[in-house]
């Protein structure tokens, strides 16, 4: 419901109102501000509103700007998140939408950069033409004032000849915007889900454009082209006494009004917005590499079927929490490469470990790299942990997992904790029943994972507590030759897909079944639903929360928390 929805990410809607806000403020004053300025009268003369929408779009363009790197600062919002370690959880997850926030801004960037690069394309037509113009006419007049003294022009474009596409190649505003708008276009085309997920190099080498897109923000403005009236001249010859006199000059003057305006640029401003930032980013990077280069141990290779490459490593002063990720180098395959990925071990083993599946050049190069028999163990660095830890899962007497396709990873974490903490007999656990839902087209890709409910499931059977963990695997992608083979075995002990004791059910999850189950089988209990995949899931799931929930607080109750991972 919209209430819970509020109550759950207040701090990411004030976050979000607040950058609109400023947003809008920023775009509105300076817009009104060089639409009715007086030093700005005779520019206007020549360029009309869309010296307005260039400026107020320029203005939003620097702030942007400015907060594009700060959520991709990740040992900044770890050190945030571990400062308010002691703040409503709530508060801290928010911290997680970090890269949401930073798509958003992204998004502003491109449409921003539209708007100014129209109104300046409007805005150098317009300087053409009051060049060329011989009528006499206040643009005109304007546009000649170049030929009486070096401080006098306000119109950048001085000869006939000049066109659009000359002052955009030659100039320095321009050929800086050029750049930084290819630049960005690139960027953010090759950020798309699709191109992340199946050609990672190509996201990762395109946006570190963002060198050149600073460096051009920076020099963009240097130059001055768009010029105004300067104070000392306003007041000597205000343009609302003095405009009419311009275009109508006297050979024997005898009124005010005589004297010339003059002109100066406006002072270029990019820097001042992006320094901070920049500066943080640069320490950010350092702080990176020397933590990158502390040493790791890979203390164990496990090759899984389906090309599943487990790394178990060790690195000194290395804590994480469940559901936290790490980044991972392999200097051998690529010194500048890093790739994202969550971990699979438990806070409570002595080890950290991932698991990497063959999902382009870079994972199949990794894979290849440690299948080799060398005596000599390539060198990984790592960096991390980040994100929020999951445990709120702790919180619950009842939890309810789902994970589908790779979101199942961040339970391996989750899963082999919970068994921990319930066979240390760990006081804050309040966990007494778990129910795990996983669904995948193909169980293959994750055998892995099975091993790893096999061993639970055995260890569970020998302590006496097989009734802890109750896990339904759901194969959405089947063909008629698995369907042949289950029905021939259906009589045997384990299931003929994953091995395990519990069958494999063919097809998708029935909720409303699965949570009236839940239900029945807890009436008083509050249930922690807790999902890792798709958006679509979420609503299914977040429904049926809603729907199961006993009206009487003292009975059954389901909470949804999607993660973030």
């Amino acid at each position: 419901t919209m209430g819970n929805w509020l109550v759950n990410h207040w701090f990411s809607a004030a976050v979000l109102a607040a950058w609109l806000g400023i947003n809008i403020f920023l775009f509105v004053y300076y817009f009104l501000y060089f639409d009715q300025d007086d030093r700005y009268f005779y520019t206007r003369a020549i360029l009309g509103s869309a010296l307005a929408w260039a400026r107020a779009s320029a203005k939003c363009l620097n702030f942007n700007s400015m907060l594009i790197l700060l959520p991709v600062c990740r040992n900044l919002l770890s050190f945030l998140r571990g400062t308010c370690s002691c703040c409503r959880r709530t508060l801290r997850k928010q911290l997680d939408h970090n890269l949401t926030f930073h798509k958003l801004v992204a998004y502003a960037l491109a449409l921003l950069t539209a708007v100014h690069t129209i109104a300046h394309l409007f805005n150098l037509e317009r300087y053409n033409q009051s060049q060329q113009a011989t009528d006499r006419s206040l643009p005109a007049v304007l546009s000649d004032m170049h030929l009486q003294g070096s401080n006098k022009w306000l119109n950048p474009i001085h000869s006939n000849q000049t066109t659009v596409e000359y002052v955009a190649f030659t100039t320095i505003p321009g050929l800086t915007g050029v750049i930084i708008t290819l630049a960005l276009i690139l960027m953010v085309t090759s950020s798309t889900e699709f191109i992340r997920r199946n050609y990672f190099e190509v996201f990762w080498y395109t946006h570190h454009l963002f060198v050149i897109y600073f460096i051009g923000l920076v020099i963009h403005g240097v130059a001055g082209l768009v010029r105004g009236q300067t104070e000392e001249s306003v007041k000597e010859v205000h343009p609302h006494r003095c405009a009419r006199y311009l275009t109508q000059k006297k050979e024997n003057c005898w009124h005010g009004c005589c004297k010339e305006p003059e002109f100066g640029s406006i002072p270029a401003e990019s820097w001042k917005w992006v320094l901070a930032p920049v500066i943080l980013y640069i320490f950010e990077r350092l702080l990176r590499v020397w933590r990158a280069r502390q040493k790791v141990v890979v203390t164990k290779v496990v090759m899984h079927p389906a090309r599943v490459l487990e790394l178990r490593m060790q690195k000194k002063g290395f804590r994480m929490e469940v559901g936290q990720y790490i980044f991972v180098n392999c200097p051998a395959i690529s010194l500048l490469e890093w790739h994202p990925f969550t971990l699979t071990s438990a806070p409570e083993e002595d080890y950290f470990s991932i698991h990497v599946r063959a999902a382009g050049d870079w994972t199949e190069s990794l894979i290849d790299t440690f299948q080799q028999q060398n005596p000599k163990m390539p060198r990984i660095e790592v960096d991390g942990p980040f994100g929020t830890a999951s445990e709120d899962v702790f919180q619950y007497e009842v939890a309810m997992l789902v994970g589908a396709g790779i979101g199942v990873t961040p339970f391996a974490s989750i899963l082999k904790s919970i068994w921990y903490k319930f066979q240390q007999d760990d006081q804050t656990l309040k966990t007494k029943k778990i129910y795990f839902y996983w669904l995948c087209r193909d169980t293959e890709a994750f055998a892995w994972f099975n091993d790893l409910l096999a061993s639970l499931e055995q260890k569970m059977a020998e302590s006496g507590k097989a009734d802890f963990l109750t896990y339904r695997l759901f194969l959405t992608g089947w063909d008629t030759s698995i369907a042949n083979n289950v029905a021939l075995r259906f009589d045997t002990p384990t299931d003929t897909v994953t091995g395990l004791r519990h069958k494999t059910i063919f097809g998708r999850p029935m909720w409303n079944s699965e949570f009236a189950a839940v239900a029945a089988a807890h009436p008083r209990s509050v249930v922690g639903v807790f999902l890792c995949g798709p958006g679509a899931l979420a609503k299914s799931l977040q429904k049926s929360c809603h729907q199961h929930s006993s009206l009487d607080p003292r009975k059954v109750q389901f909470y949804f928390n999607k993660e973030n991972f």
